[in-house]
């Protein structure tokens, strides 16, 4: 059995998922996510999360396995993505690992050993109360003294990811950092990132958030708002949500809302590039899918007769 995977990542809005399909479409395979927000349930639009007619021309994993009420730890995320790989290599198939959540991908690839720490409510409330009064600052300053190596790796503003090494020092007696560790996979893979230059990328974005604003994203937020999700929610940190939370709730207007996703959404890129660092080796920078195909054949071996068979 080939254990073997081609993974897709980068900032959003470089295609990768429309490459993903075109991709499995020509030349087998199933798609695993690695967006850290499309594994919740009735958050579509702000996402961009593949259609549902998408997903039934190619099997999809990972996507609406959480209610958005739920946490979802990176623990949970890296033994939900194994199995998936496990079952499609079981199937003789294999998969294309898709997504621009740093965490998700790397943790999956450099099989990281994540601590299997669950939530603890009351810890996180306290933290977060400290946050707020303090500012994220203040939490992310606690986190250097206990964790230095952590705290290099977070941006400070991200009080989300601070209040998990924390929860994580003061469960374990250890950093988080420690239980980090890398350790090398038991399959091999390739890693592939469609290069869009800055500009061009930000102004693909800007258009797809105007589509998502025109298309119904303040009515998704509403329907989770109704159904019970806390605007405090995790999944409602998400870039475009927390904005129209705040516009629902009379904080912004909307055009506020629109450029605070903006802006928010070209952070996220400058953040999502540092990460998947261009003088990274392992990682092939294409323009788009077709640069993917050849050598995603070569490596899968497995679906050449496919190839031929649609070609003739």
């Amino acid at each position: 059995m080939l254990r073997r995977l081609v993974a897709i990542v980068g900032p959003t809005g470089t295609g990768k998922s429309a490459a993903a399909l075109q991709l499995a479409r020509r030349l087998g395979g199933e798609i695993v996510n690695a967006d850290s927000r499309q594994v919740y349930r009735g958050m579509d639009i702000g996402t961009a999360k593949p259609t549902r007619d998408e997903r039934r021309l190619v099997r999809h994993h990972l996507y609406d396995i959480r209610d958005p009420r739920e946490g979802y730890s990176l623990a949970e995320y890296v033994a939900d993505a194994r199995a998936a790989f496990e079952a499609i290599w079981a199937r003789g198939s294999f998969p294309w690992f898709v997504g621009g959540t740093p965490q998700y991908a790397w943790a999956v690839l450099e099989n990281w050993q994540v601590p299997a720490v669950p939530p603890d409510p009351e810890l996180r409330a306290a933290l977060d109360a400290i946050a707020r009064a303090k500012g994220p600052a203040a939490l992310h300053a606690r986190l250097a003294e206990v964790d230095p190596v952590a705290a290099a790796r977070i941006d400070p503003r991200n009080t989300r990811r601070i209040i998990r090494a924390l929860e994580v020092f003061e469960k374990t007696g250890r950093p988080i950092s420690h239980w980090q560790k890398k350790a090398p996979p038991d399959f091999e893979f390739l890693i592939f990132a469609i290069d869009v230059p800055r500009r061009e990328l930000y102004r693909i974005v800007d258009r797809r958030i105007d589509r998502m604003f025109a298309g119904g994203l303040v009515d998704e937020v509403r329907a989770l708002l109704d159904a019970g999700v806390p605007p405090d929610a995790p999944a409602m940190s998400s870039i475009g949500y927390a904005e129209t939370v705040a516009y629902l709730h009379g904080r912004l207007t909307f055009d506020e809302a629109v450029e605070r996703t903006r802006y928010a959404t070209h952070r996220l890129i400058r953040a999502q590039e540092q990460w998947f660092r261009r003088d990274d080796p392992r990682i092939t920078w294409v323009r788009d899918a077709d640069d993917i195909e050849l050598q995603a054949n070569i490596f899968t071996g497995v679906c050449t007769n496919a190839i031929r068979g649609e070609r003739r």
